[in-house]
């Protein structure tokens, strides 16, 4: 039987595994929900299939309609994109019960690190440094205060099954915490279906890095290098780069050992992301693991020509990997902005609406993975990504002026966007000698918002 892909997932994501189906000449379905039946994906598939309202709990979170959409259109995989169900272990289970191939690791596999304190235990027993804090649910505002007295203010709220910058609270003192404790128990049970929250101490001003990895069913286990993350708003990312300019070769190394060595704990077979935070005495510390592909893989892809979405599917089919270690030659830098619907002035405010004119740059090392196109209309329901606009080049310094310029090009037209923004930030000293962190954005706003533009160019 030839392979037949479902894709269970929207937006530029849906289109880039298109993509990597028809270049290895699978049929793909792609599902949707009823606010996205004119959107590129729909048009792009072999075939599309509607599986619920608007509302992401009626559509794209929706288990049983996803599943028996892939069953009635004759598919024997799923792939699940990133977001939505993508690190739900439970839809992986139900997906493989199905007799579908979950192209992802494991449901045991997401079920152990999918867990934060799960994760964190693991990075533990293999000598892996991890932040201080608690090592099992906290349930009580009392235990909070006993555990907050002995790690230290400031410190983190977090959701043991977060994700995205989602669930998790900045503390600063015990009014604080008396303050947000129940609120975000409460929240986090509403997010993320569980009440579990857990208690770390707060790194100030670290860079966000992590590891790309690729291991198949043959034993086969390949980095694929480092990406800093530590451009973000509201713990979100915005750009990303590759190589990591703040990592020395010792720390690059020590790094990839240990996100190894978490791989072949759990016996990890697909791709998957190892997170790690470095403050400025480059002292690192086990974040989490992303049991998924990332929305940021295309830097990794441009600095080390692999295509990571075609060596995902193809080793879901048991496939060995394509690549070795020694074949890896990292070239060049790599820089990614993601081009969202927000106001950014005024707190990424989401901007939805009818796109009226699109125009896209390009030229030699320019990538841009976008799902839009003129008349297209932005919907409240869902993630306000518009596209990635990707460059490459021989040097980090001809990168940026490669993104600069490509920004000029990028005209998205009928909705407010951050292009302005991230098109000043690759103008900002800090940033172009590299001298920037997980809080470098928010101090960069307040400056652009009590400056005029030009001041600060």
């Amino acid at each position: 039987m030839a392979n037949k892909i479902l894709i269970a997932n929207r937006g530029e994501i849906a289109l880039r595994i298109i993509r990597a189906c028809k270049e290895l000449g699978m049929e793909c379905v792609s599902v949707y929900s009823e606010a996205d039946a004119d959107s590129l994906p729909v048009k792009m598939a072999d075939e599309a299939i509607c599986i619920g309202s608007a509302h992401s709990e009626d559509s794209y979170l929706n288990m049983t309609n996803i599943l028996s959409a892939a069953i009635s259109t004759g598919c024997n995989a799923i792939h699940p994109g990133y977001g939505f169900l993508s690190e739900n272990d439970q839809f992986a289970e139900w997906t493989a019960k199905c007799n579908l191939t979950f192209i992802g690791p494991s449901s045991k596999t997401i079920g152990l690190l999918s867990n934060k304190l799960n994760a964190k235990k693991i990075a533990m027993r293999y000598h892996i440094p991890t932040v201080p804090g608690s090592l099992e649910p906290v349930n009580s505002l009392e235990d909070a205060i006993r555990i907050a007295n002995e790690i230290g203010y400031p410190l983190l709220l977090k959701a043991m099954e977060g994700g995205g910058g989602k669930g998790i609270q900045e503390i600063h003192n015990q009014q604080e915490l008396h303050e947000h404790f129940d609120r975000v128990r409460l929240e986090n049970k509403a997010n993320f279906k569980k009440d579990g929250i857990f208690i770390e101490k707060w790194i100030a001003n670290p860079h966000h890095i992590e590891i790309q990895l690729i291991r198949d069913y043959h034993n086969n286990i390949v980095s694929l290098g480092d990406r800093d993350c530590s451009i973000q708003r509201r713990k979100q990312k915005l750009v990303e780069e590759s190589p990591s300019l703040f990592l020395n070769l010792d720390l690059r190394k020590q790094l990839t050992k240990d996100a190894v060595t978490l791989f072949e704990a759990v016996d990890y077979v697909g791709v998957g992301t190892v997170e790690f935070i470095v403050d400025n005495d480059f002292r690192y510390y086990f974040l989490e693991v992303n049991t998924r592909l990332q929305v940021e893989h295309p830097v990794t892809e441009m600095v080390t020509g692999v295509d990571i979405v075609r060596e995902q599917i193809k080793i879901a089919f048991h496939q060995p990997l394509s690549i070795r270690q020694e074949d890896i030659h990292y070239q060049g830098v790599a820089i990614e902005c993601r081009i969202t619907a927000e106001d950014p002035l005024h707190d990424f405010l989401p901007s939805p609406g009818m796109i009226k004119n699109v125009i896209v740059p390009g030229g030699l090392g320019v990538r841009v993975d976008t799902h839009i196109y003129p008349n297209y209309v932005i919907t409240p329901y869902y993630d306000s990504l518009l596209a990635k606009l990707i460059v490459w080049a021989p040097t980090r310094r001809e990168a940026i002026r490669r993104m600069r310029w490509a920004l000029e090009q990028f005209l998205i037209d009928g909705i407010q966007t951050n292009i302005e923004l991230l098109y000043l930030l690759m103008h900002n000293p800090d940033f172009v000698r590299g001298t920037y962190d997980t809080l470098f954005l928010t101090k960069f706003i307040e400056l652009v918002k009590e400056n005029n533009h030009e001041s600060i160019i």
